[in-house]
């Protein structure tokens, strides 16, 4: 939940956070798979509630967890596909951020999906239905896309922390029901506390790169 507030406020370093995603996935994939859900489940009210400002901050979330292999591109793809299915200046302006952050790793893992969603803007964008300045940001994603989205990489070298065979990746669908374990959320008395928390340095230490002696001190 920390993780998902810190985004919101600094979508800026969402590269960053879904790193540290990515990292705590491969000790804890369960976390991974929690923040996953509720992230998506966030970005479902936020489109149902016509949340323009959220929906761009947690599309771009997906997005770099997608670029991560911390989510699978499907998911992706889905959101993509509802936000062009009834196209609106919002909605497309959404789809165009979410396909510029997502669109390097997708021409490499599914360049099929990419495609279906460039043909589906060109459609929306010979319509001529929506605002000039929406007009605009389908081309320069056109161009973006031509020059294979050199100015916006899946992975920055200094983020590509985790080796492809550690890598989980979490295949959720957009319309699945999640149980978001909000009883997690609250403090609740752990009769194995000494045990767990002797677990818990452990993953500390291997995720952070600590030594034993270092936990000692």
């Amino acid at each position: 939940r920390s993780l998902i507030k810190s985004q919101v406020a600094s979508p800026a370093f969402t590269h960053v956070y879904a790193a540290l995603v990515a990292v705590v996935n491969t000790k804890m994939p369960e976390i991974g798979e929690l923040l996953l859900k509720r992230v998506t489940s966030q970005f479902r009210r936020a489109f149902k509630r016509n949340d323009k400002g959220l929906c761009l901050t947690l599309g771009r979330f997906i997005a770099h967890l997608v670029n991560q292999q911390v989510a699978h591109e499907i998911l992706a793809l889905q959101i993509l596909a509802v936000l062009l299915e009834t196209p609106t200046d919002q909605s497309v302006e959404v789809a165009c951020a979410l396909t510029q952050e997502v669109g390097f790793t997708m021409a490499d893992i599914s360049p099929e999906g990419l495609n279906g969603v460039f043909e589906r803007l060109r459609g929306v964008l010979h319509d001529g239905q929506l605002d000039k300045r929406v007009q605009y940001t389908i081309e320069q994603l056109f161009a973006k896309r031509k020059a294979k989205f050199a100015e916006h990489p899946g992975v920055l070298p200094a983020l590509d922390l985790v080796d492809a065979d550690d890598q989980i990746t979490h295949e959720l669908m957009l319309d699945d029901e999640f149980d978001l374990e909000e009883r997690l959320d609250y403090f609740q008395l752990d009769p194995d506390f000494e045990a767990n928390e002797q677990r818990y340095a452990k993953l500390r230490r291997e995720i952070l790169g600590e030594d034993d002696d270092d936990d000692d001190d």
